[in-house]
């Protein structure tokens, strides 16, 4: 056991409950995020794409990387995730060939499109489930780039789709696929789903359930899971920050046993202004 896993001992934690990359079997899904990864999982037999849109802090990064978890249960299912979605098309065929192991001439589209597509195809002939590709931070994605992944995605007059891919963005990802250039493939959506801020009782469910899968759901009091929701407006990723900062500061108080609201104050108090040096007299 590290160091710090020991002083989590102390509260008895077994993990870190506000970590910034908290397993996903450890997550906190709402009943709708909870549906959009089942409808998500089931392009793997169909194929298409999917749209997930949201504000920072209202759940998207924790719903791609359950959706991630999911998708790595299926057997020889190949997922991919693109890590450079501001990339031109010739460093996209880079990417999707470094993801497929296979060795692409970017200049040469033509002959790229070809051994991917005849890779994908067979990948869904023997296992009946198409590729995966995740984009996280689509909005930052060019229209070439866009319409090259439709058109590599569609087979047989766009009768069947060879490959599963889920965009994910803020909310210019929308506005983004309603330019003209796009329309095609805002119609070959599947799947749609806009992350939302959550309410005060929701902050509170998600603080109970990350405290009591890390092992104490009484480390911090009720009146404090409710201001911290409160204090936290919606985001969930500013309610977890602060959390992990009022955790960081009990840890190194020995006489600390239960986070409250005291403790919370004391914390999160604005340092006081030093005063102004007094003036000299003037002598007249």
């Amino acid at each position: 056991m590290n160091p710090f896993d020991k002083r989590l001992a102390r509260f008895g934690l077994s993990f870190h409950p506000f970590a910034a990359a908290v397993a996903p079997a450890m997550c906190l899904l709402t009943p709708e995020m909870q549906h959009v990864i089942s409808r998500c999982d089931q392009l793997v037999a169909h194929g298409g794409f999917a749209l997930i849109v949201g504000e920072s802090g209202t759940g998207k990064s924790t719903l791609l990387r359950c959706l991630h978890a999911r998708l790595a249960e299926h057997t020889d299912l190949v997922a991919g995730i693109l890590t450079r979605p501001q990339a031109s098309v010739t460093d996209l065929y880079r990417e999707l060939g470094s993801l497929v192991n296979v060795s692409l001439v970017p200049h040469n589209r033509w002959a790229g499109s070809g051994v991917l597509r005849e890779r994908w195809h067979a990948h869904w002939g023997t296992s009946r489930q198409r590729p995966v590709l995740i984009v996280d931070e689509a909005q930052e994605m060019y229209v070439p780039v866009l319409n090259e992944l439709r058109l590599l995605c569609a087979a047989e007059l766009d009768a069947v789709s060879l490959l599963s891919v889920i965009l994910a963005g803020d909310v210019r990802l929308s506005e983004h696929l309603q330019e003209r250039e796009l329309l095609p493939l805002a119609s070959r959506i599947r799947v749609q789903y806009r992350t939302q801020a959550a309410s005060i009782v929701e902050l509170e469910q998600l603080l109970d359930h990350l405290l009591r899968r890390a092992g104490n759901a009484e480390l911090v009091t009720e009146g404090l899971k409710h201001s911290l929701a409160e204090h936290a407006c919606g985001n969930r990723r500013s309610l977890i920050h602060l959390a992990d900062q009022l955790l960081d500061a009990a840890l190194a108080e020995p006489g600390c046993e239960r986070i409250d609201e005291a403790f919370f104050a004391r914390i999160m108090r604005p340092a006081t202004a030093a005063p102004a040096p007094a003036r000299a007299r003037k002598v007249s």
